[in-house]
């Protein structure tokens, strides 16, 4: 009988990389797990990640202006989720992600001391993914 809970994995989608973090196995924080380039290699990078662990929901970020309205980047993230859909059976929601890249940035700033690591961009893009995944385990 297992005792952990499935977790809940958090995907920060972009044109050029995904970044992707996974909550602990109580469900409680989110931690950073990677960056995956949005390559040839997406589908299986992505899949061999839900054989990994035990995944129950899914949120995607979804990208929205300032203001609430659909940004440029809001059609491409529907399409990922589409194509997703068609590829695991896990619930998948959307999650406002307004601000996540800058939150991201600034606890990179706080956290990381090297100035070099610090403007990594997998390193902002999988922690846009926990501030994506933090937010809606507040919210939840």
């Amino acid at each position: 009988m297992k005792t952990e809970k499935p977790r809940i994995l958090a995907i920060d989608y972009g044109a050029r990389r995904i970044g992707i973090a996974i909550t602990d196995p109580l469900r409680l924080f989110s931690i950073p797990l990677l960056t995956i380039p949005n390559d040839k290699d997406l589908w299986s990078n992505l899949l061999h990640i839900f054989d990994s662990y035990e995944i129950e929901t899914v949120v995607i970020g979804y990208p929205l202006k300032e203001s609430g309205g659909r940004s440029s980047s809001t059609e491409m993230v529907e399409k990922f989720r589409k194509e997703l859909e068609k590829k695991i059976s896990q619930k998948i929601l959307f999650v406002d992600e307004r601000y996540s890249s800058e939150i991201a940035q600034q606890r990179i700033l706080e956290t990381v001391p090297s100035k070099k690591k610090r403007k990594d961009k997998n390193l902002i893009d999988k922690n846009a993914a926990a501030v994506i995944l933090q937010s809606y385990l507040d919210g939840a």
